[in-house]
């Protein structure tokens, strides 16, 4: 069917469309008069540049507690008659909001880095076998792992309202370096004689557990505050014992962004129960849920999979791995306390009831 003028344009439209014609312009969009019209964001520090605070400090910075529409308009916009409602069902600020979650945007995107380019792979020279194997298997378990927290934060990103865009920014840089962990420990697995390892079963669930909450509150905390707290301690033992600078430079550029999303999910967990309509209510069900989700850790640290190429790393080979087993039982006390410290700060207090015991059983 050949489609005409006539059923194209409404009559507005074709009244326009037939005033152009006369060289007549509406120029209603010139004429509106803002009263924050002329007023300009400060650039603070120069050497960063012009940042979201920057622009917040100027001009509609303090997202409502409660958007009223559901639009995709930014922040601050004069918004036209009949919107189309986008069926957001994240439309409390409590929902989603952290109070660090702007300076956490823009730390994000000034410290992205490139897989492929900023770890010097060249430098990577051939190790014994059971250092090597057992690397291997860390990076084919952290590859596992790493592209939940981008398949996590896509599935509930569409459903934020855009009036918190902050938060749906973050999300992107989160998902970005996700994407870049997954492809530095995929490449470190392939890089040196070694190859992709073992997938366990136990990692799947708890994986599965976190995309398949029923609400963001749930996911985050599963995978910011607990699954991600605990990468984080492997992140940095690793560091500090890697076996050449390429690992070491691995560990240290994902610890930095792993540090973010941790910050984030604790920071926005505290918002949460902070600015919660009914505060008891919501710390009682997120109890039951820690109460489920802890008793999965023990045995994701007593995995020979896991313990054992862990051991083999941090103590030098398979010939010093009861000096391994040392520093995994310090890491188990690591991630205990520093995984209870991050619930005490979001005023989430699991010290009296947490599953996860003080002390490895090895």
């Amino acid at each position: 069917m050949v489609t005409t003028s006539e059923n194209i344009y409404t009559f507005e439209q074709q009244q326009y469309i037939d005033s152009l014609k006369k060289g007549n312009y509406d120029f209603q969009w010139l004429k509106d008069e803002r009263p924050t019209w002329g007023i300009r964001a400060k650039i603070k520090d120069p050497e960063r540049g012009l940042t979201l605070q920057d622009a917040n400090a100027a001009y509609a910075g303090e997202p409502e507690d409660a958007p009223k529409l559901r639009t995709m308009a930014p922040r601050g916009a004069v918004l036209g008659p009949d919107l189309p409602d986008m069926g957001y069902t994240l439309n409390e600020k409590y929902l989603v909001w952290a109070e660090n979650v702007v300076p956490l945007y823009e730390e994000a995107v000034a410290r992205q880095w490139s897989a492929t380019r900023d770890i010097p792979w060249d430098e990577l020279k051939p190790l014994p076998e059971d250092i090597e194997r057992a690397q291997c298997q860390i990076s084919t378990l952290l590859t596992e792992i790493e592209m939940i927290a981008s398949d996590f934060p896509a599935k509930w990103l569409w459903q934020m309202n855009q009036h918190f865009h902050e938060v749906k920014m973050f999300l992107c840089t989160q998902a970005m370096d996700e994407a870049r962990h997954l492809e530095v420990f995929r490449k470190r697995a392939l890089a040196n004689g070694g190859g992709l390892m073992h997938c366990l079963t136990g990692t799947e669930v708890f994986l599965r557990t976190i995309l398949h909450a029923p609400t963001y509150i749930q996911g985050s905390f599963l995978m910011h505050v607990l699954g991600e707290g605990l990468v984080l301690d492997i992140f940095r033992g690793g560091e500090f014992l890697a076996q050449n600078k390429v690992e070491k430079e691995i560990y240290r550029l994902c610890m930095q962004d792993e540090a973010r999303h941790v910050s984030y999910g604790t920071m926005h967990l505290k918002y949460f129960f902070e600015h919660h309509p009914d505060r008891e209510t919501a710390l009682a069900e997120m109890h039951t849920l820690a109460d489920v989700a802890e008793m999965g850790i023990p045995g994701f640290l007593t995995n020979p999979f896991i313990v054992e190429p862990l051991a083999v790393l941090m103590g030098g080979g398979a010939k010093h791995i009861d000096r391994g087993m040392d520093a995994v039982r310090l890491i188990w006390g690591r991630m205990r306390e520093e995984y209870l410290s991050r619930c005490e700060l979001a005023g989430f207090d699991r010290r009296s009831r947490t599953q996860v015991p003080e002390q490895p059983p090895y």
